[in-house]
């Protein structure tokens, strides 16, 4: 059953694993123990030497959190109907606002795409061979607007906002896992009824993208789950084992089951969070992700209150409460 808690606990989740994964993103796991002295366990500023993450401060969300929330401006918009002019026109804004053409905010797939809209151009050359995970990394939200029952509805809905920027077969299959199992976790399904959820999902989204090589999501996430059962009681190892088995990078095929399998062994957003950001590669992206599932599980009432004050302070362009309001609001279209 839908809920305000569980709404504002994706939202937060999202808000929260992007901000703590914000200073170690794209950086591998030796880095990251060098620069922070081991482990990064609360917010932080970033460093000068990270390329990426250099304008963030302690708390504040990246490209992957305000995107998400682009697109629910647009949704709010028009009146919950993806329409793709309006879904770009909020994308655009925010990347002007912030600087993205310049500033390394961007990824590599949502720019290429957004130019070429940009200049007029069709963008389907692009979009039909992205392979990045900005289509994962935003899509969390869309989960918490349905109920288990309305997958169809679902996994169209996901297509309708992903295909802006990726309508890879790859893309759409990750992003709807993404929002699938954010589905399943606000109707407090069990962890592995999450997991199954997640896969029904990945795959009806995967019939709806264009063909690609990449590595099938499904496949990848069963040999993370694999992980998290062998390593139970040793999260060092589960940690080394995503990294090196599953990947941690920015493809939509390694970040996105990776997430899933993450949240799948935290279960909670403060391990969730800690985690992804000490485990190298897009620390950011997978946090967002996966910490957005474990706060649909939990609700926003499971999340320690000094984390939701800080991500509220530092990120006053948005306002969580006014947001799950209008989500609740939101009754599927058959």
């Amino acid at each position: 059953m839908r809920s305000k808690d569980k709404i504002l606990g994706t939202l937060y989740g999202q808000a929260i694993g992007d901000a703590m994964g914000m200073p170690s993103e794209l950086w591998p796991v030796q880095t990251i123990r060098k620069q922070f002295g081991g482990q990064i366990t609360e917010f932080l500023d970033s460093t000068d030497n990270n390329d990426v993450a250099i304008n963030f401060k302690k708390g504040e969300y990246t490209d992957d959190t305000n995107q998400a929330l682009a697109i629910l401006d647009s949704l709010f918009e028009t009146n919950w109907v993806p329409d793709q002019k309006n879904i770009v026109k909020h994308i655009m804004k925010w990347a002007d606002e912030v600087g993205a053409w310049t500033n390394n905010i961007l990824g590599p797939s949502s720019k290429a795409a957004l130019k070429a809209i940009r200049n007029g151009e069709d963008p389907r050359p692009v979009t039909d061979k992205a392979l990045t995970n900005g289509a994962g990394m935003r899509i969390s939200p869309i989960g918490a607007l349905f109920e288990p029952r309305e997958i169809n509805e679902l996994v169209n809905m996901v297509y309708e906002i992903t295909r802006v920027t990726h309508s890879s077969d790859v893309a759409i299959s990750g992003a709807s896992m993404i929002a699938g199992a954010v589905t399943a976790a606000v109707a407090d399904y069990s962890w592995d009824e999450i997991i199954n959820f997640a896969l029904k999902a990945n795959d009806q989204g995967f019939a709806l993208g264009a063909p690609t090589w990449a590595a099938k999501t499904h496949d990848r996430l069963n040999l993370g789950i694999e992980l998290a059962h062998k390593y139970q009681y040793d999260e060092p190892r589960f940690s080394q084992a995503i990294y090196d088995l599953v990947g941690t990078g920015t493809m939509i095929s390694e970040s996105i089951p990776a997430a899933l399998a993450i949240a799948y062994y935290a279960k909670d957003v403060h391990k969730s969070a800690i985690l992804c950001a000490n485990l190298g590669g897009d620390t950011d992206t997978i946090g967002a992700m996966a910490t957005a599932i474990c706060g649909a599980k939990g609700g926003a009432s499971s999340i320690d209150d000094d984390w939701k004050k800080l991500i509220d302070t530092k990120n006053p362009q948005h306002h969580f409460n006014d947001y799950a309001d209008k989500m609740l609001k939101f009754q599927a279209r058959k």
